[in-house]
């Protein structure tokens, strides 16, 4: 018998890893779904210098078999398309929340982004019995609804790790639409982020309507 293991067997392995790797992010779920739906909640956008933080709130059917869900900055924009596609069919309900960059300056980032997230919860079709937020405890949310903050949840939960995908690939595509209004600044390449090429057009030509005024005030 061949010790070699073929590409059918290989394949086969790989497959199971990724079913056992996806049934380990499932803790918090099932410790939780007896209460009810189990909503995962994740942001986008806290740093870049221009465009909105977007927030997604995501509720996975309990028997969800979705595979590769993970923090999106460890998946290729391919995947995370992919995924995007998969989620949004199979889920029970996302809701997208952002905020723009006048209100990010307006009330600064950590509450802008409380908004969106708020805004996104609001937008689902079911009403959450758990929140598992990555890392935060969301104010203003029902007090009957119980907020489970875990660290690094993007990695743990399937259900944040599905909210952060869905959270920067929709993102993402607004940033490539802007692209298109403001092509100086590379959005297309950087995503709003201080690249050396953004941050380079910043100080060539200024700023344009979706920068954030706070963030950019070290720049022009």
């Amino acid at each position: 018998m061949s010790d070699t293991l073929s590409k059918e067997e290989k394949k086969a392995l790989k497959l199971q890893k990724e079913i056992e790797r996806t049934e380990s992010l499932k803790v918090y779920e099932k410790e939780y779904e007896n209460l009810g739906f189990v909503c995962g909640i994740d942001e986008v956008g806290r740093g870049p210098l221009a465009g909105p933080v977007v927030a997604c709130a995501c509720v996975l059917p309990k028997d969800s078999k979705i595979l590769y869900l993970n923090d999106s900055k460890k998946l290729s924009e391919k995947k995370r398309e992919e995924l995007y596609d998969v989620i949004m069919k199979e889920a029970v309900s996302v809701g997208i929340g952002m905020r723009s960059p006048e209100r990010i300056d307006e009330i600064n980032i950590l509450n802008a982004t409380y908004e969106a997230m708020q805004e996104a919860i609001s937008k689902l079709s079911v009403t959450p019995a758990v929140l598992l937020n990555d890392a935060v405890t969301i104010p203003g949310i029902d007090k009957s609804i119980k907020q489970v903050p875990i660290i690094k949840g993007d990695a743990k939960s399937v259900s944040i790790a599905a909210a952060s995908i869905v959270a920067k690939v929709t993102r993402d595509r607004l940033m490539v639409e802007y692209d298109k209004e403001y092509p100086e600044y590379k959005f297309a390449k950087n995503k709003g982020y201080g690249t050396k090429d953004h941050i380079d057009a910043l100080k060539e030509v200024g700023k344009c309507p979706i920068h954030r005024d706070s963030f950019i005030k070290n720049f022009v």
